[in-house]
């Protein structure tokens, strides 16, 4: 019989990712006025390359968001294997698109530098454990396929931690901005240290 906790704690992880990869939805309702474009001036919102970056990240990121987490499910894997690879594939295809545009719109993050670099790390880290865990199933090498993809969704997940840590954040130092330099690492390291430590305790090792 399954434990009761990690059955509640799978169902929490799917409503998490499935909610805020429809997040991007909000922003087909309330446009310009809403989220982090309020903080963009007028010259940046107006820059088409900009726009596709940003609409081309949230939108594709939502879907890597929404479909990665079914690459878990051994349910899923163990009795549609045809379904796993073509979820798996429609994965790393949304990764490469959002991945892209993210390490492109990070030069222009709000807060400057810091914010920069985090989310830039953030869009390198992804696209290479996205891309790692692709080849090595290639290659038939399941053990790197296996641990690359727990990397790679951990940092496909910053989307959630991301709007978990920031109004805790905002609310501690009274202030946007501040919180928001510190959230572009946070949103993603912890999620990489946790994904070690479970590729750990499943006994994978990544050469």
């Amino acid at each position: 019989m399954k434990n009761p906790t990690n059955k509640i704690a799978w169902v929490v992880f799917a409503f998490l990712a499935i909610g805020v990869g429809l997040y991007p939805l909000v922003y087909a309702y309330f446009g310009r006025q809403f989220g982090i474009l309020l903080s963009k001036n007028a010259e940046l919102l107006s820059n088409t390359v900009w726009n596709i970056g940003f609409y081309g990240h949230i939108t594709f990121g939502g879907l890597a968001l929404m479909t990665g987490w079914s690459q878990f499910s051994e349910k899923i894997r163990s009795k549609n294997l045809k379904l796993h690879r073509n979820l798996g594939k429609f994965y790393v295809f949304t990764v490469l698109i959002s991945g892209l545009c993210g390490v492109y719109i990070a030069f222009f993050a709000t807060g400057g530098f810091i914010t920069s670099l985090g989310f830039f790390c953030l869009g390198v880290v992804w696209l290479y454990t996205t891309l790692r865990a692709y080849t090595a199933i290639r290659s038939k090498d399941l053990t790197l396929h296996q641990g690359m993809m727990i990397y790679s969704y951990a940092a496909c997940f910053a989307a959630v931690t991301l709007r978990i840590w920031l109004p805790l954040l905002t609310i501690v130092f009274g202030a946007f901005l501040p919180a928001y330099k510190i959230v572009a690492w946070l949103c993603w390291i912890p999620n990489i240290i946790f994904a070690f430590f479970w590729i750990r305790k499943k006994g994978i090792v990544l050469v």
